[in-house]
């Protein structure tokens, strides 16, 4: 895959897909920032998922975790690639417990 992009559009293409789709709370914006043929590796149940799956996935995080928050650690950029290192936070509805985990991403654009 090529891109005509700079890495540091790259990057900021990602870092806006974040901001969008998780902190926004804006699931659709997946149909812009992806192509139709787009595969989450590890989707929901660690499963292949495409752009629908995603979608929902996030509507359904967006119902649990009302707070979900998503920052972005590390990113590297190279070629047609971006490595993104982000940490995601919630506080769970049910103990209250403030909870998150790290998450390791590469994408290709």
């Amino acid at each position: 895959m090529s891109t005509t992009l700079t890495l540091d559009q790259m990057k900021q293409l990602v870092r806006d897909h974040f901001e969008e789709f998780v902190n926004k709370r804006n699931a659709g914006v997946i149909y812009k920032n992806m192509t139709p043929d787009f595969c989450d590796h590890d989707g929901p149940g660690g499963k292949p998922a495409g752009i629908d799956v995603d979608e929902q996935m996030m509507r359904n995080m967006y119902q649990s975790m009302p707070d979900l928050h998503l920052t972005i650690e590390d990113m590297i950029a190279e070629g047609d690639k971006v490595a993104c290192r982000n940490v995601w936070r919630w506080t769970d509805p049910t103990s209250g417990e403030k909870m998150q985990f790290s998450w390791f991403r590469a994408l290709a654009i």
